[in-house]
């Protein structure tokens, strides 16, 4: 595969790894010249067609996501027998390798990663998308320390496959929720059990349930409960393990109502402890923070020692420091600001929320997301409001604020062709139109898109259908097609040059009695029928023995006026038109006279050039008397 160019775009560089599913491989885009990751699925799950039309069906819905916690989707294709996906490339390294790698992570570390996460899965569940294999292999950490979510694109169809298939599946199983191990329904509460899960790991270096197979693990993600992550590391305070053993909960209904709900329970947890925590900086650019120690609890049948009396008045003196120092405490507690209540501040600009708060001596952090609907600079939730018992300030009191509707900006598609619209919109979270419209246009090459809508530069709400005109190239000027019958085959041929049409060079051949041979008897399209310029005109030749000569007599009486006239007889048959008479007679003379046809004719009798008489000749009637 290294070398092989996809879809005439994507050329493999190197193998960066493999799982059950696919292989991953870097890549270069050859369009965008930029490096993206590639999946390329194994072969027994490319040749099962219901399997991969619905990995292509829920890739493309993923690639709607646009969220810095998630590992984009640019594109899903297929070349012979090879499905592949191809995604943005991160530079960095799994979760699971660092944490084989460092063990249990620092509380506030692991808290960190798992914000980042609850941000992309709350973004991923909005746009009712479930992940369904959250593990520690699918989050990417850049060398920056983003937490970045990947593989949604075969997450649901990996659960289908979590316990039969044990070499491939073994990863999965330990972040399974009990629902899944059942076989039944995953759920955005799924997703949640599953990173609590990723948690309880990161803060251990362990997972909870360990088996001599996937059958034993799942099923004790179905009976058992975890040991409490505190018995592992001491460092993990009773409120962080009550979070973790509260995502990993049994029953889907007693787990958090919603990533975001877990988020919060998490900053409620650090606001308590005197902790200000700001989600997803990357780590590299956090400031260190010391932890309170967790003392170990002592050894019970540690052998007493005797105090001397030296030992009794220092500990007297020791305990007359301490209720110095506690009433000194106390005394600055009850002199410091009372406990206030903090007002709803939800539908307030932002500076008026702040006035607000901190007319109470209160400080307020900003969260900012999208809101389909609430002005940009408006808050939406509040994590401390009146429902919750007063608070000593100064505390500080976290914000959601509105940055107005996600809008997306319409990159502008002029020139491309469909497939590559396609990319370009799902880079932008948006999507092409099913309804693709097709006309002329006389700059643009067939099969490139000439217009849209919305236009180029226009600010739309994700997944926005765009609609596009592909072209059919100049719009081609039309003739009428002329009469070819009687006339030969390279009569024909010039005639059609004349009218920039041309003669179909698959020509039949028929008997007849009516044309002479190489006459054109049939042709399609019909005589002044309107076609564009450039269509080839089938026609039908005679091959003889062609029509019988016929005779007709035709009389022309001359008015008595005392001058001359002319007399001429034209004949039209399959020859053509012949001048079959033509003389100067007498005023007052009947000119009878003898003409020869051919086939079906009409004649034409004129006296000085004025028509006097026209009829068609019927065969057996050898004479014109009326």
């Amino acid at each position: 595969m290294i070398g092989r160019q996809l879809g005439n775009r994507y050329e493999i560089l190197e193998q960066l790894g493999g799982g059950g599913m696919a292989i991953v491989y870097k890549g270069r885009d050859t369009f965008l010249n930029r490096l993206v990751t590639i999946k390329v699925l194994r072969p027994e799950f490319s040749s099962d067609k219901d399997f991969t039309r619905r990995f292509r069906r829920e890739a493309q819905a993923v690639a709607s996501l646009s969220h810095p916690n998630i590992v984009s989707i640019y594109d899903v294709g297929q070349e012979d027998d090879i499905q592949y996906l191809v995604m943005e490339y991160v530079d960095g390294e799994d979760l699971k390798t660092v944490i084989r790698r460092e063990g249990a992570m620092p509380p506030e570390k692991a808290v960190q990663i798992a914000f980042q996460i609850l941000e992309a899965l709350e973004h991923a569940h909005e746009n009712n998308i479930v992940h369904r294999d959250i593990k520690p292999h699918n989050i990417l950490i850049t060398k920056s320390g983003r937490a970045k979510l990947t593989d949604f694109g075969i997450a649901r169809e990996a659960t289908a496959a979590t316990i039969t298939q044990t070499d491939t599946i073994v990863g999965s199983v330990h972040y399974l929720s009990p629902e899944q191990a059942r076989g039944e329904l995953a759920g955005p509460q799924s997703d949640l059990y599953s990173l609590g899960v990723v948690l309880y790991e990161m803060l251990t270096g362990s997972v909870p349930f360990a088996g001599d197979s996937p059958i034993a693990v799942a099923i004790k993600h179905i009976q058992e409960e975890p040991e409490p992550p505190s018995r592992r590391n001491p460092a993990v305070s009773p409120g962080l393990e009550q979070v973790v053993l509260r995502a990993m909960q049994k029953n889907p209904q007693s787990r958090f109502a919603s990533a975001r709900d877990m988020a919060r329970h998490l900053e409620d947890l650090f606001a308590r402890d005197g902790e200000e925590v700001t989600r997803f900086i990357p780590l590299d650019e956090m400031a260190t923070r010391v932890l309170k120690p967790v003392e170990k609890p002592r050894e019970e049948g540690v052998r007493r020692r005797r105090l001397r009396p030296v030992g009794w008045v220092a500990l007297a003196l020791l305990l007359v420091a301490l209720l110095a120092g506690g009433a000194f405490a106390l005394s600055n507690y009850l002199e410091g600001p009372p406990p206030v209540t903090v007002p709803s501040v939800i539908n307030k600009d932002l500076s008026e929320a702040q006035r607000i708060l901190a007319d109470l001596g209160l400080q307020v952090a900003v969260r900012k997301v999208h809101h389909p609907k609430i002005p940009e600079g408006y808050v939406i939730d509040q994590d401390i409001g009146p429902e919750h018992a007063p608070i000593k300030p100064p505390r500080v009191i976290t914000l959601t604020v509105s940055l107005g509707p996600d809008l997306r900006e319409v990159p502008d598609l002029y020139r491309l062709p469909l497939e590559g619209a396609r990319i370009r919109l799902a880079e932008r979270g948006l999507v092409l139109a099913e309804q693709v419209q097709k006309d002329y246009d006389d700059n643009v090459p067939p099969d490139l898109i000439f217009q849209q809508s919305p236009a180029a530069g226009e600010r739309v709400a994700p997944n926005t259908p765009v609609t596009v005109y592909l072209s059919l190239g100049p719009k081609p000027r039309q003739s009428k097609v002329p009469n070819l019958i009687g006339l030969t085959m390279e009569q024909a041929r010039v005639k059609l040059a004349e009218n920039n049409l041309s003669l179909d060079e698959n020509v039949e051949w028929v008997e007849s009695t009516d044309y002479f041979q190489n006459q054109v008897i049939i042709q399609d399209p019909a005589p002044d029928s309107i076609v564009n310029q450039g269509t080839s005109v089938k026609v039908t030749l005679s091959k003889g023995p062609g029509p019988v000569p016929k005779e007709v007599r035709v009389k022309v009486p001359l008015p008595n006026d005392g001058q001359a006239h002319q007399v001429k007889i034209v004949i039209n048959d399959v020859r053509g038109t012949t001048l079959a008479y033509v003389n100067t007679h007498q005023p007052g003379e009947t000119v009878v006279t003898t003409v020869r046809y051919y086939g079906r004719a009409t004649i034409e009798v004129y006296v000085d050039n004025k028509l006097v008489k026209q009829k068609p000749l019927q065969e057996g009637k050898n004479d014109d008397d009326d």
